[in-house]
């Protein structure tokens, strides 16, 4: 007789949970998964207040988290494991605080700092997470990165650098762990009323040159964090089974 009970997907771990976009990502997860995992930094306060909202409709836990520290992320991991069982979907929506200037001002212990954080802290969670994919039979990988290799805006390469590490490091998984059931994508958000496009809205240029920008997007606005949440939920659930190596740009078309 065949065994037609259906696999529970397991729960979902996102890093950097508690920030603008991880928020809206946590929600929209939420409806498709067992449970949400997520990390933060150091506000707990806002670890705290997510963690009872997400918790009033399922499942949730969190930690606080380090990407620079290989042990701190391998814990991670293996709290979110141990808590909820299978984890079916890692989400990487950790980034670090960074202005706009331009290659020429950024010195390089500032290249330092923000490669050690992003490309290398995704890094770190890619040599936890494998593993534990693989001895799941699969799983799902979806890293948040920017549309700015696909639409370059002056001051943006400290940003822009280390995701485009991350998108490329993302195909590499696809195409060597597609074996073994894993796969992997990115979502890259243009212009968001949220996190950090949404704090440089209010300190860096005028509201004319925002609203400038805003009429060169072809939807004539700004994305929200709840875009980019569902582009993410798409790429980590089983409705994108057959997609893997891809990045879905979130811009509204400001980089056609």
């Amino acid at each position: 007789m065949t065994d037609n009970i259906k696999q529970s997907p397991g729960a979902a771990l996102v890093i950097g949970g508690s920030g603008g976009l991880g928020r809206a990502i946590c929600h929209a997860l939420q409806k498709d998964w067992d449970g949400v995992f997520f990390t933060y930094h150091s506000n707990e306060t806002a670890a705290r207040e997510l963690q009872a909202e997400l918790s009033a409709n399922g499942d949730c836990d969190c930690t606080a988290m380090d990407v620079r520290s290989t042990e701190a992320v391998q814990n991670a991991v293996d709290q979110a494991a141990a808590r909820f069982g299978r984890i079916g979907t890692v989400v990487f929506a950790s980034g670090a605080t960074i202005g706009q200037p331009y290659v020429s001002q950024i010195e390089q212990n500032e290249w330092e700092r923000v490669l050690d954080i992003e490309l290398l802290g995704f890094t770190r969670l890619v040599r936890a997470v494998l593993p534990l994919f693989r001895s799941q039979g699969g799983g799902s990988l979806v890293s948040v990165v920017s549309f700015a290799p696909y639409h370059f805006p002056p001051g943006d390469a400290l940003s822009s650098v280390p995701k485009a590490g991350i998108e490329v490091l993302c195909r590499a998984i696809a195409k060597e762990e597609g074996r073994y059931g894993i796969r992997a994508n990115s979502v890259a958000p243009g212009i968001i009323n949220a996190g950090l496009g949404d704090a440089f809205q209010k300190t860096l240029f005028t509201p004319e040159i925002w609203e400038a920008q805003r009429k060169r997007v072809p939807l004539k606005k700004f994305g929200e964090g709840e875009d980019i949440a569902e582009a993410v939920a798409f790429l980590a659930s089983e409705r994108s089974k057959y997609i893997t190596g891809q990045t879905i740009i979130v811009d509204g078309g400001l980089s056609l």
